[in-house]
């Protein structure tokens, strides 16, 4: 394939490139997929507004999540295992992010660690936490993460039981890969990604190999992650970490309008209108049909983001419109790390820039802090 066009491009490159169980993983949702689905398409009921004869010239993109300076109301969403995708992803992921001038989270499930993304940046990231039953070993990785000098902490809220992936289970997912012949047979035909990952160090979980108890190696992280998820996780201990991070504070997983506003009563900086990407409950409806009730429920007491579904910079137009902020995008990036590495996650920010630009033009706008419902001809879910 030529020059990517668009994020879809990213997606097929990214599919020949990397091994099934990776792409499946980052490719994936629970059950039916149902929501997965619906996340993508619901985006295709909203029409946007077409004006003419107005001036576009000097049209800004910039803007602030949580205060800070974005080129465009996009970050890159918290992903696990995202150097499964490209050797050592998370550092050329945040790289990207970093010269593109949009802010980049790294996943506690993320293969390279906090330590790891710090020494190729020299801006502040973002670090996403899990809340796990080990809270000395919370407390420890918050002090990680505010030693790298991270900005934010992004909190998943809904993630206490992990919702089944049938991929997952079907290819035998696991970092790094397990020696069976379904694994054998999926990295003999990805040969350059292997080459790539024999080069590398970073094939586990940096964040935990080391630094959790009893977590020594590799063999003995499946055992620790499979009973750390925490299913007593309550708005208590929200306020625990807020008071132990002491910084910008943004929940993700919000999905509802009560919980909207106990979020809001705690004081967070921010929420994500969020359902995991469709990778937890299937059924549940789309981020974006969420969106316009999320915003009207909490009004101005807490900023409002976005993530699920992006696949354009219409997308994002349209979730701004709505009412977001911020958006995040997992998938996108993703596709472009695996597709091309570092060049692939720039491409996929580039491609989302330029649509979310020109469609904003044509929106008859030129600044997308100036956007809102206005924008919006129609909305049907």
């Amino acid at each position: 394939m030529s020059k990517p066009l668009t994020i879809a491009d990213l997606k097929t490159m990214a599919r020949r490139r990397v091994p099934k169980m990776f792409f499946d993983y980052a490719d994936s949702g629970a059950w039916t997929e149902g929501t997965y689905r619906a996340n993508e398409e619901d985006f295709s009921r909203i029409k946007l507004r077409q004006r003419v004869l107005v001036d576009m010239t000097n049209r800004s993109l910039a803007t602030t999540m949580v205060g800070q300076a974005a080129a465009m109301p996009v970050a890159l969403a918290p992903t696990g295992m995202t150097g499964m995708q490209h050797a050592d992803g998370e550092m050329l992921a945040a790289q990207a992010a970093e010269e593109f001038g949009v802010p980049f989270t790294l996943s506690t499930m993320s293969i390279c660690s906090i330590e790891d993304v710090r020494s190729v940046t020299t801006k502040p990231f973002w670090f996403q936490l899990y809340v796990l039953k080990d809270r000395g070993f919370i407390e420890r990785l918050i002090g990680r993460a505010k030693q790298a000098g991270c900005s934010a902490l992004v909190v998943t809220a809904d993630l206490q039981i992990l919702g089944q992936r049938h991929k997952d289970i079907r290819n035998g997912l696991s970092a790094p890969p397990k020696w069976t012949l379904n694994s054998a047979l999926q990295l003999a035909t990805r040969p350059q990604w292997c080459l790539e990952m024999l080069r590398t160090k970073r094939r586990g979980f940096g964040n935990i190999v080391g630094h959790a108890s009893n977590v020594s190696d590799l063999s003995s992280l499946g055992a620790w992650t499979a009973e750390q998820f925490d299913p007593r996780l309550s708005w208590d201990d929200i306020r625990w970490i807020k008071d132990l991070w002491g910084g910008k504070l943004i929940i993700k997983g919000i999905l509802d309008e009560e919980d909207a506003r106990a979020a809001a009563d705690t004081g967070a900086d921010a929420i994500i209108v969020s359902n995991h990407g469709g990778r937890q409950l299937d059924g549940a409806p789309s981020s974006i049909s969420m969106l316009p009730k999320i915003v009207e429920a909490v009004g101005d007491r807490i900023e409002v983001h976005f993530d699920g579904g992006i696949r354009s910079g219409q997308d994002v137009l349209k979730a701004v419109a709505l009412g977001a902020k911020g958006t995040y995008i997992g998938r996108p990036f993703l596709y472009g790390l695996g597709a091309m590495g570092k060049p692939g996650v720039t491409a996929a920010l580039e491609i989302i820039r330029k649509e979310m630009d020109i469609s904003m033009a044509l929106c008859g706008k030129r600044d997308i802090e100036t956007c809102g419902r206005d924008i919006i001809a129609d909305v049907r879910f």
